[in-house]
Formats: structure tokens, C-alpha cells, sequence
């Protein structure tokens, strides 16, 4: 039997295991119905709460532009699992009418709730990969995953929007159909970006992404993200679009596509005003007993990665924060872009470019998306556009002065 079952697992396809995974899971959240029954029943509570019905949808909805998923069926498909949840707490609050009643329940805000949620994602991160093979489904769903208190009816309605889930062909299909630009941001490089407590952004790059998604007519969301995840967090589909002052490299490159250069720059030292004279030269920085600190995983730790040798590197996580460091005493400079060493040496009088004259590097910057010529296409269409009519010159300058 042993043999068998090994020999059906090396002929199956890995969807089909997928499949039965996904299968499982919608189950398995399902189930969960009667612990929630259980805690609106001695709670008294209604079984419907809309406002809680229409945030889940929601964000099904935007979970599920991760993997592309079409927001018409995934926003049908969570909708017929809502209403199969409401179903069997119903058949659930019938049957403890007409008999015994739970006295205690799990806690539902606290304890069953985040094992929806996390199913609830799981599920979303599975539905793009799922075959659309009926008498697989049939089985699995049917026969071997028995839902107790689920009514036939409201069963076949989730087995229906399962089977209609879709994804969009492209990202720029995504975008125009969804009505909603996901940009990918990291919130600490001004001028490009920055976000401080309350997490909002601003910078040259939060105006751009505005007046971008008012081109497109869609909605603005911002994702936030990190230098070190930067790549992953494209590659996962989390956002649509990079714009924080990315440098085009061809390491990203080989991975993504960038926009044509909206700006042109490069790295550049920045020091105490004092200390200039001290840090003239590549040279002269790569000396023991120097320490150059800067912030993880992207071109300033590469630069200093592949430049320095004997100077010491002092890893900062938060960018937002790491002048102050060098102005403190903790460390004795930073090579960073030639931009940001213009801001911050107007932001804090004590700091001063040790090389002003040039960049040790040529550097562009570009706006970083996933491999859609379409989406491409639009944005370079607007970047003309914006350049055209000063309005790129005019958002550098708002922001550096």
C-alpha cells in the first residue's frame, strides 16, 4: 500500500498536491464557523456584521493583487465563503435552539480570528495556482473534505466562484482594472522619500507617484518596503512599481525593468565641515582607522562593499537617522549619493561634501517595475510628459531647497 501510494505521488503533478492543500485550507477555515457560532451564541451576537463582511472582502481583494488574482473573482469567491460561514452559524444557532448550547467558547478577536486570517492569506496565496480540473475538485471538495452544518447550496456556491477565480494577463491590466497603483517605497532617502512616525511620505518621489496614479486615473497605495528586500518585494508582486530614488544597476536589472533616467547623480562623500580635508580622495577615506558608515542592502553599502579595504564600515539601519551619527562623533563619514549629500549638507550646517567637484561614480536613477513592456510604455509615456512640462525640474527643486 506503502509503494502504491509513493508510485501515485511521483505520477501526480505538484498542482494536484497544491490543489488538495488549497482544498484543505478553505476547509479547515470553514470549520472554524463553529467556534465562531459558538462565541457570538453566548455573547449574543449577530450572526451578519457587514462592517467586518466588507473589510474582509477588501482586503481579500488587495491580497490577492499579490498574485495577480482578478478583483472581481477573488472578491466573489471570499464573498461565497462568507456567506457559507454565516450559513453554517446559522445551522449551528438552529441546532442549539432546539438543544443543548455551548457555555464557554474561544475567544474570537483574540485566539480564532487570526486563525482565519492567516488561512484567509494562505488560501489567497495559493488561488493562482490552483487547476481548474472539476472532478479533482469534486472529490476533494466534496467527498473528502465533509463540512459539517454546510448546506449544500451555499457548498456549491464556493465550489463555483473557486472554479471562476482568474488572474490579469499583464501588470498594466492590473493596474487600469483594479483602479489602484501599488508603489513600492522605502521611507528613508529623502529627498526621494521619507516617512517619519506617522508613517506618511513625502519627497520628490511621493509627488511623482501622486501626479503618476492621477495620470493612470487609479488610486495611489504605498507599500512600504526596504532596501534589503527591495528585489523580493518586487519579485513577490507586492507592489507594482519601485520609485524611492532606485539606481539603476544591472544586477536589478536582470530582474526588472527600469524606466528611463529621471535623474543622473552619483556617490559622493559627506563629513563633518572640519574634517574635509581629511577625506579629499577614494584614498584617503580607505585608511585604517576610518569609519564609514552606512545604511544595508543597497548601492551605498555595495559601493563601500567593493571600494573599501581598509577602512571600516559601520552598518546604520535607519537611514533617517544616520547624519545625526556622523555629526555625534560614531562615525567619520558616509559615501552616499551626490543629492542626498546636497540636502543633508543644507539640512545640517555642520556637514560639508569632501569631494564637491565630482562623484566617484556615475549613477542613474529609474523607476523599477516587473517585466511589463505595457506597463513600461505608460510610465516612460508619463516621465516625457512630466519632464516636458517642468513639472519633474519644479518637484527637485521644492524638495531641495
Amino acid at each position: 500500500m506503502i509503494r502504491l501510494l509513493l508510485f501515485l505521488l511521483l505520477l501526480a503533478p505538484s498542482t494536484l498536491l497544491a490543489d488538495e492543500m488549497l482544498y484543505r485550507l478553505i476547509n479547515q477555515r470553514l470549520s472554524l464557523m463553529e467556534q465562531v457560532a459558538a462565541y457570538k451564541w453566548i455573547n449574543e451576537q449577530p450572526i451578519a456584521v457587514p462592517e467586518r463582511e466588507a473589510f474582509v472582502i477588501s482586503k481579500a481583494v488587495d491580497d490577492g493583487l499579490q498574485y495577480g488574482i482578478t478583483t472581481d473573482s477573488s472578491g466573489a469567491f471570499f464573498w461565497a465563503q462568507i456567506e457559507a460561514a454565516k450559513d453554517i452559524q446559522q445551522c449551528w444557532f438552529d441546532r442549539w435552539s432546539a438543544g443543548q448550547a455551548p457555555e464557554t467558547a474561544e475567544d474570537l478577536v483574540g485566539i480564532v480570528r487570526p486563525k482565519l486570517i492567516l488561512l484567509g492569506s494562505e488560501i489567497t496565496s495559493r488561488l493562482a495556482k490552483k487547476t481548474n480540473d472539476g472532478k479533482l475538485f469534486n472529490r476533494l471538495f466534496s467527498q473528502d473534505l465533509p463540512i459539517d452544518c454546510l448546506s449544500e447550496g451555499a457548498h456549491q456556491k464556493v465550489f463555483d466562484a473557486l472554479k471562476s477565480v482568474t488572474t490579469y494577463p499583464d501588470r498594466h491590466t492590473q493596474v487600469m482594472d483594479s483602479g489602484r497603483l501599488r508603489v513600492g517605497t522605502t521611507g528613508d532617502y529623502a529627498p526621494f522619500s521619507y516617512s517619519g512616525d506617522d508613517l506618511s511620505f513625502t519627497g520628490i518621489d511621493i509627488d511623482l507617484a501622486l501626479n503618476l496614479a492621477e495620470s493612470l486615473d487609479v488610486e495611489l497605495v504605498f507599500i512600504k518596503t526596504s532596501w534589503p528586500s527591495l528585489m523580493n518585494d518586487l519579485a513577490a508582486g507586492l507592489f507594482d512599481i519601485a520609485m524611492s530614488g532606485v539606481s539603476i544597476i544591472p544586477a536589478r536589472q536582470q530582474h526588472a525593468y527600469f524606466s528611463a533616467p529621471y535623474h543622473v547623480g552619483g556617490k559622493s562623500p559627506i563629513t563633518l565641515c572640519s574634517r574635509v580635508h581629511e577625506f579629499s580622495s577614494l584614498e584617503a577615506i580607505d585608511q585604517p582607522g576610518v569609519h564609514a558608515i552606512v545604511n544595508p542592502g543597497g548601492t551605498n553599502e555595495r559601493f563601500i562593499d567593493t571600494k573599501l579595504r581598509r577602512a571600516k564600515k559601520i552598518l546604520h539601519q535607519d537611514n533617517r537617522t544616520i547624519f545625526d551619527e556622523i555629526i555625534k562623533g560614531n562615525a567619520d563619514l558616509m559615501i552616499t549619493d551626490s543629492i542626498e549629500v546636497r540636502l543633508q549638507t543644507n539640512l545640517h550646517p555642520e556637514l560639508c561634501g569632501s569631494m564637491p567637484a565630482r562623484t566617484l561614480t556615475y549613477q542613474e536613477k529609474g523607476y523599477m517595475l516587473p517585466k511589463d513592456p505595457v506597463l513600461l510604455d505608460a510610465v516612460n509615456q508619463w516621465l516625457e510628459q512630466i519632464r516636458s512640462q517642468q513639472i519633474l525640474q519644479k518637484t527637485f527643486e521644492l524638495h531641495l531647497r
